[in-house]
């Protein structure tokens, strides 16, 4: 399993928290997203096999907020 901390903008409040965890969450290959409306992030653990970071960013785009890296 890999880690990483994605820079996630547009979130506004507690709905867009659960928003963007929904998004990455549904992911295949993503076993947890832990979302930070205050750090504007996200830390995702996921299967480097089944996923990689270009595949969240832009599952987190196609959502509507912005995301990177």
């Amino acid at each position: 399993m890999a880690n990483i901390t994605l820079n996630i903008g547009g979130m506004t409040c507690g709905g867009c928290v659960k928003s963007v965890t929904r998004i990455l969450e549904g992911v295949d290959g993503v076993s947890s997203a832990a979302v930070s409306l205050e750090n504007n992030s996200a830390v995702v653990e996921f299967d480097e096999g089944k996923t990689n970071p270009a595949a969240l960013i832009e599952a987190v785009e196609d959502g509507g907020f912005d995301a990177s890296l």
